[in-house]
C-alpha cells in the first residue's frame, strides 16, 4: 500500500512561489508512486481559532468552515509537507492560522509522523527560514508520534511565479516529494 502525503499550499497569492515548489514536491511523490493530495488555502474559508476549548472535551472545534475537512485530510496522512512564504521572517498568516484550527488533532488517533516544510522569501539570509521553522517545531512539539524533519528553501525569490526560474531549489523540492517513500517514521 503506497504511503499517504498530503502537501497543503498555505499562500493565496497567484502565481505564488511557495506553490511553485510545493507543486514540484507534488510531481516527486507522483514519480515516486505514493498516494498524494494537495490542497491549497487558496478560496477556502478559514476562520481564526477563538480559544474557547471545547474541541478539548468534543474532539471537533465549534467553529464551521473548511478546516474540517483539511483536519481529515491531516488526521489521514502519514507524511505533510506545508508550503509556505515567509513574510516578516515567520511563516504566512493563513498557515499559522491553520496550525492553531488543527487543535482538535492534539487527542485524536493521527496517522501524521513525518512533517515537512518548503518555504520561500525575498531575503536571502542564512537565518530567514529559522522563525517560521522553530513556529512549526512549536506545533509538532505537541504531537509525540510526529517529527519535523527537512525544510526545503528558497531564499531572494521576490516576484511571482519566479521560482521555476531557480533550478537548485526546484530540484530539492522535487527531491523532497520523491525521497518520501524512504523517509517514513513509524
Amino acid at each position: 500500500m503506497a504511503k499517504k502525503v498530503l502537501i497543503i499550499s498555505t499562500s493565496l497569492r497567484g502565481g505564488s512561489n511557495s506553490e511553485i515548489l510545493a507543486k514540484e514536491c507534488e510531481r516527486g511523490t507522483i514519480e515516486a508512486e505514493l498516494d498524494v493530495e494537495y490542497v491549497s488555502l487558496k478560496g477556502k474559508t478559514i476562520q481564526y481559532c477563538i480559544g474557547c476549548l471545547v474541541c478539548q472535551s468534543k474532539g471537533a472545534c465549534v467553529l464551521q468552515d473548511d478546516v474540517a475537512e483539511i483536519m481529515d485530510k491531516v488526521k489521514n496522512a502519514e507524511s505533510i509537507v506545508f508550503a509556505t512564504p515567509i513574510y516578516y521572517y515567520e511563516m504566512c498568516g493563513q498557515m499559522k492560522t491553520l496550525l492553531e484550527r488543527l487543535n482538535p488533532l492534539y487527542q485524536a488517533d493521527h496517522k501524521f509522523r513525518n512533517i515537512y516544510m518548503i518555504a520561500t522569501a525575498a531575503e536571502d539570509e542564512e537565518s530567514t527560514f529559522d522563525k517560521a521553522y522553530n513556529g512549526l517545531q512549536g506545533w509538532v512539539d505537541c504531537f509525540e508520534k510526529a517529527s519535523l524533519f527537512e525544510i526545503v528553501t528558497g531564499g531572494g525569490i521576490t516576484d511571482a511565479n519566479e521560482a521555476g526560474k531557480y533550478a537548485e531549489v526546484m530540484k530539492k523540492a522535487y527531491e523532497l516529494g520523491r525521497g518520501l517513500a524512504n523517509m517514513f517514521v513509524r
